[in-house]
Parts: structure tokens; sequence; C-alpha cells
């Protein structure tokens, strides 16, 4: 198969991956990669666990692994990047079904590792973290044995890896497979219909127009409205196997293991919460103000990524998007402009819409080229604009550590949020702080930062407060469609309040909202609220203490796989996460914006 034939509807260059898909490079690099998997598997397999006898022969094989890590990282990115572009191309999907594979034998590989830290003394593992090719991974090692107090034994550890990959992981690529595929009608104010895939629908309902807004949501509810058993058993399934393998495992509550992946305490993610529920005022003032703009009274859910209702708005081109991107990021921190110019040149980004495309976006990244990959769908608008500035933010995090060991490398969700929106924040800045940028334009990106806002702190609680409720239901079996759509439906008129009207509710948002379906971290929601608000008390820092702060905030960046999240922002920035203070005052950044936009529409 040639690269021409396969990638040519892609904008992004991947043959720094391999010169080809398909190619002898590609072939020899899989080929290469399984063998080391089963070699190392294999001798790990043949050793009794870590002692101060064996310290040398499991020093080689965690080295040996650590660059096994890194290339396995290079094909999941590269198989990743094809399959997320073009799902219709057999090919790809057969390739991410065998990457699926290969992950469960490097799995068992990890399991052996697991095993050989597990029984270790604390003498014996101290003495081995010390060692001088393993001190700097320290942190690293000690999440292993922690994680290795939560496992099954050996043996049915890999028999859950085995089955992973037609259980968990085949529920996830079935909705992944369904959903990239799916398409509905779009019955537009004048009467025309036309099929669009679904990835489409979210730029449509980001329109200023709310029929069209309107129309979109009701048609992509009744296309997922059509799939809403497969959504159903997909979730059913991946849930009912977390929980199971929880309990086998002696892991007492489901939200240990998101702690856990997240990499912070109980205490921290009760007080962020404690903060947004005593700020809660805020962003339903603002989303009172948004309705307010629409001569409307209250706000329906499918208004709630609607920009203000300028006349012409100006329509954001490709090259506009990488203009006030490069800009912003160039005036306020230049090595970041550098760094996402340098992107945009060397064609690192997937952005046109098209049949097929996976809706969503993400930042992808091989740790053997030291390089990253953006994927997002541009429709013209400026929260696509943001969606760039967003996975810049991710890429500028990876390029950041890139001379950093892989074994470091493995930075939680929370702290990984963080970075893209910060850049965010910054794209933010310097079209607000830019003389050429006209005044309804400002009014625009002011009304796109407070939404957000108000999404961070209401819509994504309602994906927590659903999903841990729904967890709770599912413990006691399968939960219906009907029970599911009662149950999203209750969330949002609790979250959002009176702000919300009536019947205003997302009783598919469980369905078509990716993040529930993600297997590989479970509970994908709060660290997107942990994230930004963090960010925007790291950007508050950076006004006040201009580029000085920089070089804390790459510190910041570099310490993300070294440590628990609490003790990078006190080692870094000097700020304490665990008190409900912090989290506050992040929220409460939120009103300058606020007001500089009422002060903008009102004069």
């Amino acid at each position: 198969m040639s690269a021409i034939k396969n990638t040519s509807n892609m904008n992004w260059d991947l043959t720094s991956y391999f010169p080809e898909y398909g190619g002898p490079e590609m072939k020899e690099f899989k080929a290469k990669l399984k063998k080391d998997i089963q070699t190392m598997k294999d001798k790990a397999a043949s050793l009794s666990h870590l002692d101060n006898e064996n310290q040398e022969d499991w020093e080689k094989i965690f080295i040996k692994n650590e660059d096994i890590a890194a290339r396995y990282s290079h094909l999941r990115s590269y198989i990743g990047c094809l399959a997320s572009a073009d799902s219709l191309n057999e090919d790809f999907l057969k390739e991410e079904a065998e990457m699926a594979a290969l992950g469960a034998e490097y799995s068992k590989l990890s399991v052996e590792l697991l095993r050989s830290i597990k029984a270790a003394s604390d003498e014996a593992f101290s003495n081995f973290t010390n060692l001088s090719s393993l001190e700097t991974a320290a942190y690293y090692l000690g999440r292993v044995r922690e994680e290795a107090q939560k496992k099954m034994k050996p043996e049915e550890e890999i028999l859950a890896a085995d089955l992973g990959v037609d259980g968990i992981g085949a529920w996830g690529r079935l909705y992944d497979t369904v959903s990239s595929k799916l398409e509905f009608d779009m019955e537009y104010p004048d009467g025309n219909v036309k099929k669009l895939p679904m990835s489409q629908r979210r730029s449509l309902m980001e329109t200023p127009d709310r029929d069209t807004r309107k129309a979109a949501f009701e048609g992509g509810n009744r296309a997922w409205q059509g799939i809403e058993d497969v959504a159903a058993s997909a979730l059913n399934a991946i849930a009912g196997t977390r929980l199971t393998l929880n309990r086998h495992r002696g892991i007492d509550h489901f939200l240990e293991v998101a702690l856990f992946q997240s990499s912070i305490s109980k205490k921290t993610l009760d007080s962020m919460f404690e903060a947004i529920n005593q700020e809660i005022d805020l962003p339903r003032e603002i989303l009172s103000y948004k309705a307010k703009t629409m001569k409307r009274d209250k706000i329906a859910w499918f208004d709630l990524g609607a920009p203000l209702e300028l006349e012409n708005p100006k329509k954001l081109e490709w090259n506009d998007a990488k203009k006030l991107v490069g800009d912003s990021f160039t005036t306020a921190y230049p090595e970041l402009g550098k760094f996402v110019n340098g992107a945009f040149t060397k064609n690192w980004i997937d952005y046109t819409p098209r049949e097929g495309k996976r809706p969503g976006g993400f930042c992808t990244g091989s740790l053997l080229t030291k390089e990253s990959r953006i994927f997002m769908t541009y429709n013209d608008t400026i929260g696509d604009v943001l969606t760039l500035a967003h996975e810049a933010g991710h890429a500028f995090h990876s390029h950041v550590m890139r001379d950093i060991r892989t074994y470091a490398h493995y930075y939680p969700m929370t702290l990984a949020e963080s970075a893209s929106t910060f850049g965010e924040m910054i794209l933010a800045e310097g079209v607000l702080e830019d003389p050429s940028v006209e005044g309804s334009e400002k009014a625009l990106m002011l009304d796109t930062e407070i939404n957000h806002g108000a999404i961070y702190l209401m819509d994504i609680p309602v994906r927590f407060e659903f999903e841990k409720a729904f967890y709770e239901e599912r413990q006691k079996g399968e939960v219906s469609v009907s029970r599911l759509k009662e149950l999203m439906a209750e969330t949002q008129r609790r979250i959002f309040g009176d702000v919300l009207e009536e019947g205003g509710e997302d009783p598919y948002f469980w369905a078509s909202k990716l993040h529930f379906y993600i297997t590989g971290v479970t509970f994908y929601n709060f660290p997107y609220t942990f994230g930004y608000l963090l960010s925007r008390g790291l950007f508050s820092m950076f006004k006040k203490e201009g580029p000085d702060f920089l070089p804390k905030y790459e510190e910041f960046l570099r310490l993300t796989g070294s440590d628990t999240a609490e003790n990078v922002a006190r080692r870094s920035i000097g700020q304490d996460l665990e008190s409900p203070e912090f989290w506050v005052e992040s929220i409460r950044t939120l009103k300058e914006p606020f007001y500089r936009l009422k002060e903008i529409l009102e004069s």
C-alpha cells in the first residue's frame, strides 16, 4: 500500500513516522517491536521478583522496556492518526485492531514488571530506584509499585489483557466506528435538507443562528436515537468490565482508579468541586446574560456553544486561524510562537472536514521522533480557532519535555489539560490586546472565553456527576436507555438550575459524548475542569509577573511526569491544590472578561 493512495486526503505529513503506510520500514519496525516485547516478556517471566540479588537483571529489563515504550508510542500514534483521519479505510481499521492486540501483549510485559516490584521488599525496591540508570525514574517506579498493590495474580492479569482486546477494547472501537460513520439529516431553516457526517454537528451548534443550532441538535439526536441501543450496550459493557476488574483487584471504589490516573488526592478533587459549588452563581450569571443577548429568558443545551449574534460575522478561514494563533503566541510567548509556526510549516495538523473523519480533536505524538500531530475538524468558527490553540498547547508541552526520559513522560490528564487551556488563554489575550482587531471580534473572543468558563464549570461537572451516578447504578446491573436519558436530563437540570429552560436538556448527551467511551482512561471529564482552573491560576500569575513567570511555567511542564499534581504545583509555582482557596481565586478570574464583555456590548 502506498502513502499516496491511503493518506492523500489528509492534511498532515506523517512521513516522519514511516515513509509510507504498509511499506518495508513500517513492517520491519512492527515485527521487531513484536519480537522485542515477546523476548522481554519471556525474560521477565523467568526471573523471581525483585530482590537484592537480581537487581542487575531487572535493571536491564526495565531499561529495555523504556525503549520498547517509546517505539510502541510511535506505532500507536501513527495508526491512531490514520484511523481517526479516515475511519472508512478498512486497512487502517484492521491495523487499529492489530494494534489493540499488540497492546494486550505489551500489557503482559507490564504485568511481569508489576509482579517484580509488588513482592519486592522496601529495601530491595529502594536500592533499585537508587541505581544511577533509574534514579530519575523513581517517581514512575513508585507509581508502578503503588499500582501493583491493586493487581490480581499475574496469570489473571494476563487473561484480563487478552480478554480486553475483544471485550472492553472492542466496545470502545465499536463506538468509534459507529460514531464516525453516523450521519444525520440537517434540516436548514430555509427548508433545505442535507445528510451530514456527525463530525460537522458541533460546528453547526456553534453558529449564531438559533434555528440552525436547534435543527442540528434535533437532527443529531434523531440519529443518536437510531443507535441508542448500541451506545447503551457499549457504555454498560465498558463500565461493567471496569467494575468487575475493580472487584477482583480489591479496589473499593471506582473513583480510586480515576484519582490514581489523575495523580491527585481525593482532598484535591473535593476542594475543586467545593469551590465550584461555592461559586456556581458566576457561571449561571454568565449563561443568564448569554440568554439576554439572544433575547431569551433562559437557554437550551444547544445554546451552550452559541456565539454572539453579530451582523455579518467575519468568516475565519484556516489561514486566518493560523495567523491569529501564531501572532498571539509570538507576542506573549515567543518560544511558543516559534514552535507553533514550525508546526504549521511542517504540516503537523489534519484540519479539513470530510466523510469518515472521526469527531473531536486531539494531540498525539511519538516519544521516538519527539514530534506531535494535531487532529481537529476546522469549520471556520472562533471555537475552532480556540481548539487549534488548545491542541497546540498540548503539543508545546511535549516539546518542552522532549529531552526528558520516557519514564518521566507519563503525565496525567489533570496536568496535560492545564497546558492546553493555557494556550487558549494566550490566544484570547492576544486577540484582545491587538489594536487591529475590531471591537466586535474582541467581543466574540470574550464571549467565547466566558462561555468556555461556563462549560468547564457546569457542563463538565454534569458529565462527572452523571458518570458517577451511572457507575453507582451500574454496580447493581445494566442501566437501560430510558434511565440513561433520565439520569442525564436530571443531572443537567440540577447543576444548571433555573438558567436551563424547561425541556432544554440533552437526554442523549451520554450517547453523543465520545469521552464516555474512551477505554484507556476512566472518568475522562473532571481533569478538563481541573486543568482549566489550574491554567487560569497559572495565567493569572503570568499576567502579574510577566516574562519572569515563563521559566516557572516551563519547569511546571517538565515536572508533570515526575511528581503528583499537588507536588508539581508546590515545587514550580508555590500553590496548594488541596486548598479550596486556590480554586475559588481561579474561578473568580472569569469576572474580568465577563464584565469587560458587558462593557463592550452595553456601551
